[in-house]
């Protein structure tokens, strides 16, 4: 096939600002489908990023339009994440489906940003546009994106700032080697750059002012809701991909209400491990998106619903079993066929490490009790592993699942731990802990982790949350409860499909602190912008259980894994 590309094509937005595409195109008179792609990271080489074989697209009868958007290398105006993408999505959706090359039919594709940029051009909707795929990606850039449960995810956002959006764009955006050099300094330094981040402010208000407003934003107010992806009325079809140790997930099953033609697929990839190849942990060769062919999974969804060819639709949902290692095509999305189980938390009142007395129990126990730990913001809980896009060697070497044991031997993290297993315990959907709580701070976190502990010791993380307290206060309309209050709270652990082997046990862990993966409580009430000014505190927290306060883990028990399917 003889192939045309147009570069630096201008592509002009009703309010005057012009930005610049590349288009990709088989060499015919015959006018065909567009694929749109809208990129922060430079169109001359994201074409069908990581996960998608541009060529197959173009090959199989698409045009294929890959745009910087607004304010970003070739194109014209300036950067405001998610602020105008859903007008500038829809003029060029409107604009691609003018082109003579292009016969009307437009889909969207592409991978983080590029995934929350298709929800917002499908909030506008233009009427031209089909379908969309958005994969690894939210519509709301509060919740899941840049906050989880009130706390800042401040490893993601500050690496992203200076990883992804300023380190090689600086000097091309006309900034002088000072500031080149300053991106640089700060990214090579970025570890420690995490527990003193307020220095990165001068330099981040001069390039990148937006990092400053998501701070002074700590709750989901206006500024959030006229960010976020509102659908305006019908959208299209959506093939959603996500990862069950993706920083995004949250946000891809909080996504935009399901609707018919709709297609979820989960694997078992971080934001950038695509290959289910963890340090610790291989998940076999069909959890690979290049054995799995994420191209033919696009193709096959994008010829049905954007040129309109007849056939079979392809599963609605497709997930990758973790434990059993397969994939499964299940009825609907995790958590359709399930059912809560109750696991209560007991011990005799030192639930403190692996080695403490903290137990789960399917009967409640009968006696109350109480699990006491200090929480230092000065000396946070360390990540280890989970939904993490944070520095490391291709940000993958701290994600995914690792072994919890390192972090399990300190005294702010409460273990409850189950029996070992006489059968498989399968598990589909969101798990909560459900825990009665109190603190001598005015404000604190608290964080809840699963983890599944092989009959060798290793505990493998499976998914984790965080509740800040005066957010969840906030968000119920209450005051936060006042010191050494016992009150319940619910922290939500995020969402799994998963087998506990014969064997294994279910854990829970709980503390106040997951850094750098969220920014440390102060236990002040203070907000990411007043650590550099207000002191810190250490808060005395408490996990209290038994029969007038009956603090359990719920988890999805689902009646078994569909039939396997090998071939995805």
């Amino acid at each position: 096939m003889r192939l045309v590309i147009d570069r630096d094509v201008p592509v002009p937005m009703r309010d005057g600002v012009v930005l610049r595409a590349d288009v990709y195109r088989p060499d015919t008179s015959r006018p065909l489908p567009a694929l749109l792609q809208r990129t922060p990271y430079d169109k001359g080489s994201s074409a069908g990023g990581r996960s998608l074989n541009w060529m197959r697209l173009v090959e199989a009868g698409y045009c294929l339009v890959v745009q910087d958007v607004r304010g970003r290398y070739a194109s014209g105006g300036v950067f405001r994440p998610f602020a105008d993408d859903a007008r500038d999505g829809r003029d060029t959706v409107e604009w691609a489906a003018r082109q003579s090359w292009c016969d009307g039919a437009i889909g969207m594709i592409g991978r983080s940003y590029e995934g929350a940029a298709q929800w917002h051009a499908a909030a506008a909707a233009p009427a031209a546009l089909r379908a969309v795929a958005p994969h690894v990606a939210a519509a709301d850039p509060y919740e899941g994106w840049t906050y989880l449960g009130g706390a800042f995810q401040l490893g993601f956002c500050l690496h992203w700032v200076l990883g992804d959006l300023l380190h090689g764009q600086v000097e091309r955006a006309g900034g002088d080697a000072a500031d080149v050099r300053a991106v640089a300094e700060a990214l090579d330094g970025i570890d420690q750059l995490y527990r003193a981040p307020w220095r990165a402010l001068p330099l981040l208000d001069r390039l990148a002012p937006y990092y400053r407003e998501w701070l002074e934003h700590p709750e989901p107010d206006a500024h959030w809701r006229g960010l976020a992806a509102a659908p305006r009325g019908p959208r299209p079809p959506a093939l959603v991909v996500g990862g069950w140790y993706d920083v995004f997930l949250p946000g891809t099953l909080r996504g935009p209400s399901p609707r018919p033609g709709d297609q979820l697929l989960i694997g078992p990839w971080s934001h950038c491990v695509t290959g289910g190849v963890f340090p610790e942990r291989r998940y076999g060769l069909r959890a690979d998106e290049a054995e799995f062919d994420m191209t033919a999974a696009h193709l096959a969804f994008f010829d049905r619903h954007v040129k309109g060819m007849a056939g079979e639709a392809g599963p609605p949902v497709r997930v990758f079993a973790s434990g059993a290692d397969r994939w499964v095509r299940p009825a609907g999305p995790p958590g359709a066929d399930s059912s809560p189980l109750a696991l209560h938390l007991g011990g005799d009142g030192d639930a403190r490490t692996r080695h403490g007395s903290g137990v789960l129990r399917l009967e409640p126990p009968r006696r109350e009790g109480t699990d006491v730990y200090r929480y230092d913001p000065r000396d946070p809980v360390p990540t280890a592993g989970g939904a993490t896009c944070m520095t490391g060697m291709l940000v993958g070497a701290d994600c995914g699942p690792l072994d919890q044991r390192a972090v399990e031997d300190r005294s702010d993290v409460l273990c409850y731990t189950g029996p070992p297993l006489d059968a498989p315990l399968v598990v589909s959907g969101r798990v909560v802990a459900e825990l009665y709580v109190s603190s001598s701070a005015p404000d604190t976190d608290f964080t809840a982790k699963l983890v599944d502990v092989y009959p060798d010791g290793r505990a493998e993380i499976l998914c984790d949350g965080v509740v800040r307290i005066g957010h969840r206060a906030r968000l119920d309309g209450v005051r936060p409860p006042a010191p050494d209050t016992v009150h319940a709270l619910a922290v939500a652990a995020g969402t799994v499909v998963h087998v506990f082997r014969p064997g294994h046990r279910v854990r829970l862990e709980v503390s106040s602190s997951n850094f750098p993966r969220f920014d440390p409580n102060p236990n002040t009430g203070g907000t990411p912008l007043t650590l550099a000014d207000a002191p810190v505190v250490t808060a005395v927290n408490r996990v209290h259980h038994g029969p007038g306060r009956p603090s359990r883990l719920l988890l999805p028990l689902s009646p078994g894994l569909p039939d396997a399917h090998d071939a995805a």
